[in-house]
């Protein structure tokens, strides 16, 4: 749709991660996408585009840090267009992008290039970051000056583990002198093999070869250390089981620079949820039991993971309709964590939106050097109309990713992103 030369949010109510309570307000947006006015009972400007938000809450958008947009390279599973659609859709108005693309960003001139890609083809703001090894092949580092000079907001193998501790010291050695972070998928390769289902009762009835529990724990264990070694700043992807939290927990006490976050699978789902061979419900890290699912959400709310991330990993559906053993681990996540978060959390009154915009808002964009967005006069229009009336179908027609594979597929969940605003752009949802 072209942008209006003016815009007024009409009866909407404000969210923000500063207060439990919700503002009611209008807002009204320029033509620079620029917040000139917010109150109650605003004048409608000659000419404005009035959006009716009576009943709906208006958010600031979110922000993902662990997303894998497959372009380039991949884009039989996804591209940038369609990664931006979809983060659109769910809410979200910029990602950190990992950097497992064909090939792999381990290089400043990669770093450019793929930073070009996206001033050309996404719908939202993404950084890039870059590898921790070459080729991410866990070998020899990556070349962190010409990345660093480049702007990335971290370095990473993405879903791989630095198998050797003497090439993850010296990468962390080299992040700490370039101020970057460092991202750890924490896994242990000897004791993950070839599993593909968290070990236990659940593995052993579907008679599939199992992930351990220690061999995320060992590798968080790990990485803690030699980040407390080398005084480099440390962040972990996806904990899953209560230990691992723990972990993180005593790091946090004695010191060590380390933040963590949680996908909204690990959140909402346990290993019992896998029916029927289901290779939508593969992820790795694997769901894990109960106990740990309700460890995760207690550590969510209480603030020791710091960061939501929906580690939006799209297949195709060819692929993950290979048997559970070989398909590929991971599903699309950015347009349905937000409505699963309302469906799940806070339309029960878990917790509120407030600390939604703190973890899956604010503290991600403060991880990479980013300041908040905010719904206020004088900011940049960076904020989604959410229903709670409204409903979210999680269907292969209503999705807007290329790969509409999901856990969630089938369900309907409460509640309904309408629009995202971006800027001077408006982003309605049908």
């Amino acid at each position: 749709m072209p942008s209006a030369t003016l815009r007024l949010f009409q009866n909407g109510r404000i969210a923000s991660a500063d207060s439990k309570e919700l503002v009611a307000a209008d807002l009204l947006v320029d033509g620079t996408g620029t917040i000139v006015a917010v109150g109650t009972g605003l004048t409608v400007p000659v000419g404005a585009e009035v959006i009716d938000c009576a009943g709906s809450v208006l958010v600031p958008g979110m922000f993902d840090v662990h997303v894998h947009a497959r372009e380039p390279g991949q884009e039989h599973k996804e591209t940038l267009a369609t990664c931006s659609a979809a983060a659109l859709r769910g809410g979200v108005t910029g990602v950190v992008l990992m950097p497992d693309t064909s090939p792999p960003v381990d290089t400043g001139n990669l770093v450019k290039s793929a930073r070009d890609l996206i001033a050309e083809l996404s719908a939202i703001p993404m950084l890039q970051s870059g590898c921790l090894t070459k080729g991410r092949e866990g070998k020899e580092m990556a070349g962190f000056s010409g990345m660093a000079s480049r702007g990335v907001p971290m370095l990473t193998d993405a879903d791989r583990a630095v198998p050797c501790p003497d090439l993850l010291r010296r990468c962390m050695e080299y992040a700490r002198d370039f101020d970057l972070l460092v991202t750890s998928h924490c896994d242990t390769p000897a004791l993950t093999k070839a599993g593909a289902i968290n070990e236990g009762r659940v593995s052993y009835r579907f008679g599939l070869p199992g992930i351990p529990a220690i061999s995320q724990e060992i590798a968080i264990d790990r990485d803690i250390r030699v980040a407390q070694h080398t005084g480099a700043k440390l962040h972990l992807q996806q904990i899953s089981t209560e230990r691992g939290l723990q972990s993180v927990r005593c790091a946090k006490e004695a010191g060590t620079l380390v933040t963590c976050e949680v996908s909204p699978h690990h959140l909402v789902l346990t290993e019992q949820d896998i029916r029927d061979y289901n290779t939508h419900f593969k992820f790795n890290p694997p769901l894990r039991p109960l106990a740990d699912v309700e460890a995760l959400v207690a550590g969510f709310i209480d603030g020791s993971i710091e960061v939501l991330a929906c580690d939006h990993a799209p297949h195709t559906e060819f692929e993950k309709s290979s048997e559970f053993g070989t398909a590929p681990f991971g599903a699309a996540g950015l347009e349905t964590t937000v409505p699963l978060m309302f469906d799940r959390f806070i339309r029960k009154g878990v917790f509120g939106w407030d600390l939604l915009i703190e973890r899956y808002s604010a503290a991600p964009r403060r991880l990479v050097g980013l300041a908040p967005v905010a719904i206020a006069e004088g900011a940049r229009a960076e904020f989604f109309v959410f229903d709670p009336e409204g409903e979210t179908p999680v269907t292969r027609e209503t999705m807007k990713t290329k790969s509409p594979v999901s856990p969630f597929l089938g369900e309907t969940l409460a509640g309904k992103v309408r629009g995202t605003a971006l800027g001077a752009a408006w982003h309605p949802q049908g």
